[in-house]
């Protein structure tokens, strides 16, 4: 149970735990303030071991960045009574001994509860450089991250490159997901990445599954522009890296040596996006990775007279026609046979395109459920989606054998 208690008696208490060399781990400050003006969303507490000497590692987070300083002796005292003195909402201190909350009412209130330890086996953890939970870190691929400019030569994530570094890992998290499991580390994954830019999240991809993981990795890039593509070239030549290629093509016209595991559409336009869908499964790739960015080709078809009070307003059936678009693509996924999902890639605070489309060969095509609901929801809006036509007969075959 919380009961109340005066700003010195708390904060006298997080001091001392803090500085009980035997027992503190962590300290976490966070929530934006009722009144007046927190500079960061949260700050975090634990202690380090540098040079010998004991210090505390001071990390404050914000929207955009997060940044690390150690401090030890009277600066770390004064420190900690600096964040002490902002106006956060909760504090959560964890000790070995037992954790403590505080909780600021919007009158200002503080109500205190102590409860048992949360991690009652764990020790304080002196480690200075603890790695963080990310796929790629500047630790694992500090010469890729630095090569395409995520970090400085400090080995630092730069600040205006955070959303950056967020996607490519988040990427890689869903990568590692959805990724076939039986393929062990000595099997080879063969992918392409069609309409691939600059292809900074496949080449992460890459770096990580062969790097981290072990597997054997070969990766086609496509993208109808050549001098990205030249781009592209340079960079994985001057990384030193096999088993990259790039091809100047058409993602309808591209035709592999040898049919794909893996597909990947990241942020390609328009119906760039349903034509990397429909290679993949006309390839039949175990594996379909679609993160849309603009799409356009419903926006004008789209006539659900009901819904008029919608669409008569640009921005509502633009979005209207995004989310109707990625369903389309979803539901033509199923039919063909793909468990799918539409997941959210990264923060939509880091960008408007962060959906992603998944999916993975598994059923057989021509669920009838899906193909009825896929046919009712063209009536309904009275459209042909681009998807259909790209797969032509091989698409019609399977929605009337169903």
């Amino acid at each position: 149970m919380s009961s109340p208690a005066t700003r010195d008696d708390y904060q006298e208490a997080v001091r001392q735990a803090v500085f009980d060399n035997e027992t503190f781990l962590r300290l976490t400050l966070s929530g934006g303030a009722w009144t007046g003006n927190v500079p960061w969303g949260k700050v975090a507490v634990r202690p380090v071991e540098i040079k010998g000497l004991r210090h505390f590692q001071f990390s404050y987070f914000d929207a955009k960045k997060d940044t690390a300083r150690n401090f030890a002796g009277d600066e770390a005292r004064a420190r900690l009574d600096e964040v002490l003195a902002m106006p956060f909402r909760q504090i959560h201190l964890q000790t070995s001994s037992g954790d403590l909350h505080v909780r600021i009412t919007k009158k200002g209130r503080a109500l205190v509860k102590r409860g048992r330890p949360s991690r009652p086996d764990a020790e304080p953890n002196l480690q200075h450089d603890r790695a963080k939970r990310h796929p790629l870190s500047p630790e694992t691929a500090g010469g890729f991250l630095e090569a395409i400019g995520v970090i400085g030569r400090g080995g630092e994530v730069r600040p205006s490159m955070q959303a950056k570094f967020r996607q490519i890992n988040e990427f890689l998290r869903l990568l590692e997901q959805t990724i076939p499991a039986s393929n062990a580390p000595e099997g080879l994954l063969r992918i392409v990445d069609c309409g691939c830019g600059k292809a900074y999240l496949t080449l992460a991809a890459r770096h990580y599954l062969t790097e981290v993981q072990g597997r054997t990795v070969r990766v086609t890039g496509v993208d109808h522009d050549a001098e990205v593509i030249e781009r592209c070239r340079e960079l994985v030549a001057s990384l030193g890296w096999e088993g990259v290629a790039f091809r100047v093509s058409k993602i309808a016209e591209f035709s592999p040596e040898t049919p794909p595991d893996v597909v990947l559409s990241l942020h390609a336009c328009d119906t760039a996006t349903d034509e990397a869908i429909a290679q993949g499964i006309r390839w039949g790739s175990r594996v379909i990775l679609a993160a849309p960015c603009c799409q356009h080709e419903l926006h004008g078809q789209l006539s659900a007279e009901v819904l008029q009070p919608i669409l008569r307003y640009g921005i509502l059936r633009q979005r209207t026609a995004d989310i109707a678009t990625d369903a389309f693509r979803a539901l033509v996924l199923r039919i063909m046979g793909y468990r799918t999902d539409v997941v959210e890639f990264v923060d939509p605070e880091h960008t408007a395109k962060n959906l992603m489309i998944r999916a993975s060969r598994g059923p057989r095509p021509g669920n009838r459920d899906t193909v009825r609901q896929y046919a009712e929801m063209k009536a309904f809006w009275g459209v042909r989606p681009s998807i259909e036509t790209l797969l032509g007969d091989r698409f019609q075959e399977v929605i009337s054998q169903a």
